[in-house]
């Protein structure tokens, strides 16, 4: 099997994930990166978007369940992302970053993330 990936980058959204009330309730910006290990081939010779994962559609997955669902961490922000992803579209894997840039944390830092890579043995 080939291991081509189709990539969302820096996909934004506002949320309100987080264990704080202040973040549950006035919410925050979120950045998500989606990477699906697909075989692009078929499509590409075919050039037939019915043959590989429409991103489009991806990224309405992602956008429905960062800014309709609330989780305390970011960790089952993105386990959520990923199973959605895994199961709807049934790539060969996939790759979800949350990036948290106004994360609640006295210091100086760009964002925390979470990255987590998940592999179709668990919605087949």
């Amino acid at each position: 099997m080939r291991h081509d990936v189709i990539r969302l980058c820096n996909m934004q959204f506002y949320g309100r994930h987080g264990v704080n009330a202040e973040e549950q309730e006035l919410g925050q910006r979120f950045e998500v990166d989606v990477d699906l290990r697909v075989n692009t081939r078929p499509a590409a010779l075919q050039d037939d978007l019915r043959l590989t994962i429409n991103y489009a559609h991806v990224y309405k997955v992602v956008k429905q369940i960062v800014e309709e669902q609330r989780f305390d961490l970011i960790e089952a922000l993105a386990e959520s992302i990923a199973m959605h992803i895994g199961r709807q579209f049934t790539p060969e894997s996939v790759r979800v970053c949350v990036r948290k840039p106004h994360a609640p944390i006295k210091g100086v830092l760009d964002y925390v993330a979470v990255d987590i890579e998940r592999t179709n043995d668990l919605w087949q």
